[in-house]
């Protein structure tokens, strides 16, 4: 058996490959899968619904959970996870030493739930292997500014392609290419309280979806204790409150979504 599908993560990159599909400049899917984290931006959610009509191939929507939710309810005591998943910026309230979390969320929230929704359309239960002759190609929305986030599969038997890059087209070329074809503003897709925005990301969430601003700042002014440890847990780079920090400036070493999230996030 034989499957082709699209890793649709709702954002610019994988929002153009999979109208290129539907409009017969790229080779057919068998369907799209978009792993929601129930943290997503409400614009995403409603490109998304837009998205589903435009197409003639299913788009299954999947989720592990709510990211929000899980994560209080580790700073909460409440789950059996002892750890959050979330990569959020540390600072030892004794020391004042920085840190970084490990990011798990990707992995567990995104990428695992589409390796078990490939499983389930393969007709695969629980622990069972594949059946030989068993291929599936992952349609992933990298393009060429973003070369540095293609990665194998570690399932040997799905494999990872990347039809933009193929193609040539950078993330502006997409931009490009769905201008000329539809009257309608592209998002950017992540968790509206990813550690991974720049300032100027936080400043465009702030000032033009204030309830979804609000949304974040709440989210970081509840998990602070969540390390289990001396250390201050933050949204921000600068280890202070969201609704406090300072958005004016980057620094240049602030990471940005589009260069760390494993292909999956922010396409």
């Amino acid at each position: 058996m034989k499957l082709r599908i699209l890793s649709l993560g709702a954002g610019v990159q994988s929002s153009t490959l999979a109208l290129m599909i539907e409009n017969g400049e790229l080779p057919k899917v068998d369907c799209a899968i978009f792993a929601d984290t129930m943290a997503e931006p409400k614009e995403v959610m409603e490109h998304l619904e837009w998205l589903q009509s435009q197409l003639s191939y299913p788009v299954y929507i999947i989720s592990k959970g709510d990211l929000t939710q899980d994560t209080i309810d580790v700073v909460d005591g409440k789950s059996r996870f002892q750890y959050v998943e979330i990569p959020f910026y540390t600072k030892n309230a004794l020391t004042g030493k920085k840190g970084l979390l490990q990011r798990q969320c990707t992995g567990n929230y995104k990428i695992r739930p589409i390796h078990q929704k490939i499983r389930d359309l393969l007709g695969l239960k629980k622990g069972e292997k594949r059946k030989k002759g068993t291929e599936v190609e992952l349609l992933m929305g990298i393009s060429t500014d973003e070369i540095v986030r293609m990665k194998e599969n570690h399932i040997t038997w799905v494999k990872n392609v990347f039809p933009l890059v193929e193609q040539n087209m950078s993330r502006a070329d997409c931009i490009e290419w769905f201008g000329q074809r539809y009257n309608r503003k592209l998002p950017r897709s992540a968790c509206i309280y990813c550690p991974y925005k720049t300032n100027k990301e936080w400043t465009m969430l702030k000032n033009e979806y204030p309830e979804e601003w609000d949304k974040a700042v709440a989210f970081d002014d509840k998990i602070r204790t969540g390390t289990k440890t001396d250390d201050e847990i933050f949204v921000h780079r600068s280890c202070t409150p969201l609704r406090t920090a300072i958005l004016q400036e980057d620094d240049k070493n602030q990471y940005s979504l589009l260069d760390e999230c494993d292909g999956m996030c922010g396409v």
